[in-house]
């Protein structure tokens, strides 16, 4: 190899290392955005009490973003729910307690997994029972109409060209 071809393979091999690190310095900084949304000055002292807030935290929803939890939301309102789960919990509250108060509060759509109730059960019920009652009344129909003529009946003339026919 010449001089010069060993220079371009050595800038070449920085350039690649420069632009690795680039992307792992920007993978690092972009990943993280969720973990952010826990503010310093939220947390509980006690480590056990803070574990049970950011488990109901994670089973609420944000109001505001709809498909995140307040856990992971930057919303104020999250924030607001956050700093209310806490307290609630920091009064003695249980985990269950904390909970119907927010559903009280705020209805079901508050919880990231709806409890199972009446009204749940007919959410997600009634499209499979209105697809079983449509399939059935389509077979009812279907079998009616099997049954009946599709055509009126022959007048007498007809029915003595018919028989004239067929005796051909």
């Amino acid at each position: 190899m010449r001089g010069g071809e060993v220079g371009c393979v050595s800038q070449v091999s920085q350039l690649s290392r420069l632009l690795s690190r680039l992307l792992i310095v920007l993978f690092l900084l972009f990943t993280p955005m969720s973990a952010f949304a826990v503010n310093p000055d939220e947390v509980l002292a006690d480590p056990a009490l803070e574990a049970r807030a950011r488990a109901l935290s994670a089973e609420l929803r944000c109001m505001v973003c709809q498909n995140q939890s307040i856990d992971d939301s930057n919303a104020d309102l999250a924030k607001d729910l956050r700093l209310l789960v806490r307290e609630r919990i920091a009064d003695g509250d249980s985990d269950e307690a904390v909970l119907t108060y927010i559903v009280s509060r705020y209805g079901e759509f508050v919880l990231l997994k709806p409890r199972v109730s009446m009204k749940t059960v007919l959410l997600w019920g009634a499209p499979v029972l209105l697809v079983l009652a449509g399939g059935l009344s389509l077979l009812v129909f279907a079998r009616k109409r099997a049954g009946k003529p599709t055509g009126s009946k022959l007048t007498a003339d007809e029915q003595a060209k018919l028989s004239e026919l067929l005796k051909k």
